[in-house]
Order: structure tokens, then sequence, then C-alpha cells
């Protein structure tokens, strides 16, 4: 089963929950129990041989959830 990030209705929480592709809808919230759950995009990591992502990395606009850390509460830089 993959695990999918969704963001709380209620509670705004977000959170990565492991659940069936298909079958996510009802879902409780770990935070508040609500089934008001949103799915929301995934960031993954890559790591490349030297080092260096030869790239200029994402572009923040200070927008929770715009470069896919913001709002997250998770540390990350630019």
């Amino acid at each position: 089963m993959p695990i999918y990030e969704f963001h709380c209705d209620d509670c705004g929480q977000e959170n990565e929950i492991l659940v069936r592709s298909r079958q996510w809808e009802g879902t409780p919230c770990p935070a508040c129990g609500s089934t008001r759950l949103t799915k929301i995009l995934s960031t993954f990591a890559a790591s490349v041989a030297g080092g260096s992502s030869g790239g200029a990395g994402p572009t923040c606009s200070g927008v929770p959830r715009s470069c896919g850390m913001c709002g997250t509460g998770k540390p990350h830089s630019h």
C-alpha cells in the first residue's frame, strides 16, 4: 500500500497515511479523527552521485505548500 499525504479540512494538520490508493475516502485524520481529508501533492527527495542535483531546486513564493515544503513545519531551504 502506498503512503499519501493528506490535509485535514477540520484541524488543518497534514499527515502521511498508509492507505489503499482507490479506497482512501473515509480515512480518518490521525490528529482529530475527521474524515474530511484532501489528498495533497507529495514531494520526494532524490540524490545524484557526487552530491549535486545540477538544478536550481524548487522556488518558493512563501505561500504554504507552494514549494511542497513551506507550511509543513519541516525544515527546508531554497
